[in-house]
């Protein structure tokens, strides 16, 4: 029972940690950058760009 309890724990922290650096990428206007990048990604695999 205390295992789960501490590895709930963890994966919830993780979570929240990468909340947080979400919301300072969104915060520093990473954003449209990350969404023109998979934009070329996708362009370039289905064979268009």
């Amino acid at each position: 029972m205390k295992k789960s309890v501490r590895a709930r724990r963890g994966g919830v922290c993780l979570a929240a940690i990468g909340l947080v650096m979400m919301g300072v990428g969104i915060f520093r206007g990473e954003a449209p950058v990350v969404l023109e990048k998979a934009i070329n990604i996708c362009m370039e695999c289905i064979g268009i760009g």
